[in-house]
């Protein structure tokens, strides 16, 4: 991509309106745009952005036996009643909307309800289970809140994965293999060492739920964290009871904020039996399914690694979500050499956004900055004069680190 390929332009100004550090930094360098408070439209970096963090999670979710599904956003309100979650003073977060003939229908916040009834298709005897389908949806929620960017919006993006078992042994097996492929998945984002899991109610349906919560000062949650265990207590099951069950002292725990990333719940028959979803044993018996649910935000994760990893002059990406992983510069009468550097680069594999403007190199070097792709690739005139004949360029790291004046293969070969 060039950057004079590109519609978006970078702001010196975020907003006024915008109080969210993630969402003024992406909404300056080009990657959101703000429709209202907790809405965002993802602009051409962004979507790469969004989409690499969601290919994480897919590879992850994949492995352990995922089946991927799109459903379906507007809800009919049968099956919501059926379960006793579509009047407003049980699950206050409903957007709804009617149809012409005047049937009302609602935007989806979740999906147990629909899968559920959608399953009773597939699932009849003990041979068609477990499964795990999951998909990455659009979600809306009526948010009384929305100042927190991308960390928390009316409409956004989620990963939402349910498993189907026949007993609890079964359930409990993939209920831990989840919580193992989620800590890949925070490893290979960059957050795994901020990242824990952390036990939380378990309402109605288990005696403990898990969190993952990534330490952030600009968290929503309180959470108690034991770093040499590796664990934390939600400050709303953070009782002397549940600390001598997890074998964890109050002395040795640190109170932090920290921002909700995935959840895995155990849901029981909360909504096989109101929706009848069951199965036939080996023994012939009718037994109602045993279910899960498993949510990672992939747009909550896009704008907190935005945050974290930012420093003064804009964003710093890290390698496995970045847009484009070089930043081509050229400065002055250039343009064949930069060419060159921008084809073998691409040749070698790397995904490549060429500054090609007619720009002053501060504005450039200000926009690289700010946009935070991992390294800045300059050639210049001045590179071109060193007398040996073979083309040079510089290197700079964008999280810091020496600049380098390397040949074009050197380059690769560092990158690479």
């Amino acid at each position: 991509m060039r950057v004079t390929q590109l519609f978006t332009k970078t702001l010196k100004e975020a907003p006024a309106d915008e109080v969210a550090k993630n969402a003024q930094l992406l909404i300056r360098a080009g990657f959101i745009y703000k429709e209202m408070a907790g809405v965002y439209a993802y602009l051409p970096l962004g979507k790469k952005v969004l989409e690499k963090i969601i290919q994480i999670i897919r590879e992850e979710m994949d492995a352990i036996g995922g089946n991927e599904i799109s459903l379906t956003a507007l809800q009919s309100s049968d099956v919501w009643q059926a379960s006793g979650r579509w009047s407003d003073d049980v699950m206050d977060v409903w957007f709804k909307t009617r149809l012409a003939n005047g049937s009302e229908l609602g935007l989806a916040p979740t999906h147990e309800e629909p899968l559920t009834k959608l399953m009773k298709n597939y699932i009849h005897s003990y041979k068609d289970l477990p499964v795990y389908p999951y998909q990455f949806q659009i979600k809306f929620r009526n948010e009384l809140r929305s100042k927190s960017g991308l960390m928390r919006g009316r409409e956004f993006w989620m990963k939402d994965l349910y498993s189907f078992s026949r007993t609890q042994e079964e359930h409990d097996t993939f209920y831990e293999k989840t919580a193992v492929a989620y800590g890949k998945v925070f490893d290979r984002l960059g957050l795994g060492e901020i990242t824990y899991k952390t036990f939380a109610s378990g309402g109605s349906f288990a005696k403990f739920s898990h969190e993952f919560q990534t330490i952030s000062d600009v968290g929503e949650d309180t959470i108690y964290l034991d770093r040499a265990k590796g664990i934390a207590v939600n400050e709303e099951v953070y009782t002397d009871d549940v600390l001598a069950e997890l074998g964890l002292q109050r002395g040795q725990l640190e109170e932090v904020k920290a921002v909700e990333v995935g959840n895995i719940f155990t849901l029981g028959t909360r909504f096989s039996e109101p929706l009848e979803l069951r199965y036939t044993s080996e023994q012939g018996e009718s037994l109602p399914v045993l279910m899960g649910s498993y949510g990672i935000g992939p747009s909550r994760l896009m704008g907190l690694i935005a945050e974290h990893f930012a420093d003064e002059k804009g964003l710093v990406w890290p390698r496995a979500v970045a847009p484009y992983t070089v930043y081509l510069v050229s400065i002055g009468n250039v343009i064949e050499q930069a060419n060159e550097v921008y084809d073998a680069l691409q040749n070698a594999g790397l995904e490549v956004l060429f500054d090609d403007r007619d720009e002053r190199p501060g504005a450039k070097f200000a926009d690289a900055e700010l946009i935070g792709i991992p390294y800045r690739v300059t050639i210049s005139e001045r590179l071109l004069g060193g007398g040996d004949g073979q083309l040079k360029v510089e290197l700079t790291p964008r999280s810091g680190g020496e600049t380098d004046i390397l040949t074009l293969d050197e380059l690769i070969a560092k990158i690479a």
